[in-house]
């Protein structure tokens, strides 16, 4: 019995537990079906797991070899994100002229990203019902499983409908609510598995659950936006059932801009293809393979061509008819930098020369130096924290176009690299080769995304409304800090692990945990000085620097995803 339990609870799910416990204990009465909600999606999570660990079914998804499957916290990171900016803007309420719009979009979102989650969690079940040779000690029977699986279904959609119920006055938006919840969570479903199936061995379950879910969360948002300009829906009433919000100018910019990057391999591949039937040429998969012929550098040619049609063009006039966004990108960006151009211009030049000495110093290292590729890649979380600590400081709204512009740059370049387009492909790749851990492949490097995102999205979900002041700084404290003092001391001077199997050291978890609480130390003062209004109790700090730390030591998935998204919602608390 105590076996079975210890099985059961492992590190990462205790971790997991905690996790969850501490944002449910803090949630008001305002969201007691919200709460509900997301202890239901954490029960079905944790079931799944258990039952995918003895069962061949999953393997058809095709994850990343050597790694949990992470479905129950891939299922819980994203809605309890959510579900702590409800708890958050519930306790500000109060002291704050807040539009019932804003309330009932982020509250819309929360249930997107839950239903999204959810709908996964029954198509993994679908899978494993179909396993003939399930052998984990904990798999129920078909019949048993299948009736509790829907009785779950059942509380997940009652708690769903009767907290639509409680807000919602009009029958009509009620039924619409509730169809949109149910379109993302078939969305959910099918984009996990084309994820899967075009990168193969790149995520585990728990990853591409979370990437699904944010994804299915953007474009349902950029989907609303389109249908309410088609079929002008001008009240914002209307348009709550969509998880419709307000978005500052920033915001609108990277919003528009990310969309071109998402659909420019497509726009790209059509491009190619009537490039091809116009010229007679080869097929495109032959085109591209042929990285040195004549062929090659037309097909790069026509990239760049489609990107700046995509960017200069589609997506400005996407904007414009969309978003009422009637200035250029461009134009608003130089005006954007021109109203603050000294510290602006500044920063930039601060961050350039940062980039190119570290870039240099790096790559020289990892060519001719014995360090360990773990320590060497340690170092760009430092020049995270460097680069990023004073711009979020003095200059955060800079900041977060900063950020949306680093990630398009970095999205060109892996598309660049991946389809070998002349004359950067070769070069990128060998550069980025350099870097990369037993968590890339040939197919996609994902380390460099994951570190800027776990930085940037905390600083995004802290726009607007926030009484905590180190939310923002989420992604810099636990990955910058703290995750790089526990590689770099766990490596050089740890002995007792965590478990038998890992890596992780007690000794390397203890330096992470006291380096962010030092460096928080330091902050809260600093953030005093330039005018923030410090609400950040040290108890609410110190537990929630404690469970990231621990999540740090315990988890087998991408830690820059998921530590920055834990860390923030306990910080929002």
């Amino acid at each position: 019995m105590a076996a079975a339990a210890a099985e059961l609870f492992n590190g990462e799910r205790t971790v997991v537990f905690l996790f969850i416990s501490r944002v449910l204990f803090a949630a008001p009465v305002s969201v007691f079906y919200e709460a509900v909600a997301l202890f239901l999606l954490a029960v079905g999570g944790l079931l799944v797991e258990i039952s995918a660990e003895g069962s061949t079914a999953l393997r058809r998804f095709k994850t990343r070899p050597g790694a949990s499957s992470g479905i129950l916290l891939g299922t819980v990171t994203l809605p309890t994100v959510m579900f702590s900016r409800l708890i958050q803007l519930s306790r500000v309420l109060p002291d704050n002229d807040i539009a019932p719009e804003v309330i009932a979009g982020l509250n819309m979102q929360y249930w997107i990203v839950s239903a999204s989650c959810f709908g996964v969690l029954i198509l993994f079940s679908l899978a494993l019902q179909d396993s003939p040779n399930n052998t984990s000690s904990f798999h129920l029977r078909s019949s048993q499983d299948s009736k509790y699986g829907l009785l779950h279904i059942v509380l997940y959609v009652a708690v769903c409908c009767m907290s639509f119920a409680m807000k919602s006055d009009n029958g009509w938006f009620f039924l619409m609510e509730l169809f949109w919840l149910v379109c993302h969570a078939l969305a959910a479903m099918v984009l996990i598995q084309h994820i899967l199936k075009a990168f193969p061995a790149c995520a585990t379950l728990g990853e591409a659950l979370l990437i699904s879910g944010g994804l299915v969360l953007y474009f349902g948002d950029v989907l609303a936006h389109t249908l309410a300009k088609i079929f002008m829906l001008a009240i914002s009433s209307t348009l709550n059932f969509v998880g419709y919000v307000t978005y500052s100018e920033v915001a609108i910019v990277i919003q528009g801009m990310m969309l071109g990057l998402f659909l420019l391999p497509k726009f790209y591949k059509i491009a190619l293809r009537g490039w091809f039937y116009l010229k007679s040429f080869r097929k495109p998969e032959h085109f591209l393979a042929d990285g040195g012929s004549k062929a090659a550098v037309q097909n790069s040619i026509l990239l760049y061509v489609c990107l700046s049609i995509m960017l200069t063009l589609l997506i400005p006039a996407w904007l414009h008819i969309v978003r009422d966004f009637h200035v250029h990108p461009v134009v608003w960006v130089i005006t954007f930098l021109s109203t603050d151009p000294l510290k602006r211009l500044t920063l930039c030049l601060y961050w350039i020369s940062v980039i190119c000495a570290s870039v240099l110093r790096f790559y020289n290292i990892s060519k001719h130096s014995k360090i360990e590729r773990i320590l060497l890649r340690k170092y760009y979380h430092l020049i995270a924290v460097l680069m990023f600590v004073p711009a979020l400081v003095y200059q955060p709204t800079f900041l977060d176009l900063a950020f949306g512009a680093a990630l398009a740059v970095f999205l060109v370049l892996e598309m660049i690299r991946v389809w070998k387009i002349w004359p950067l492909g070769h070069l990128v790749h060998q550069f980025m080769n350099a870097f990369t851990d037993h968590r890339d492949s040939e197919i996609l490097i994902v380390s460099h995304f994951s570190l800027l995102l776990g930085c940037a999205l905390p600083k995004w979900l802290s726009s607007g409304l926030n009484d905590r002041p180190l939310a923002p700084f989420a992604g810099i404290l636990s990955l910058g800090i703290g995750d790089t003092m526990a590689s770099v001391v766990g490596h050089k001077y740890g002995v007792l692990r965590w478990s038998k199997t890992g890596k992780k050291t007690i000794e390397g978890t203890a330096a992470g945990i006291t380096s962010v609480l030092a460096a928080c130390s330091i902050l809260l003062p600093l953030l005093a000085s330039t005018g923030y209004i410090l609400s950040q109790h040290w108890l609410s700090l110190l537990v929630a620097v404690i469970i990231s730390g621990l999540l740090e030591a315990y988890t087998a998935q991408l830690d820059n995803a998921f530590i920055p998204l834990v860390f923030h919602s306990l910080l929002c608390l």
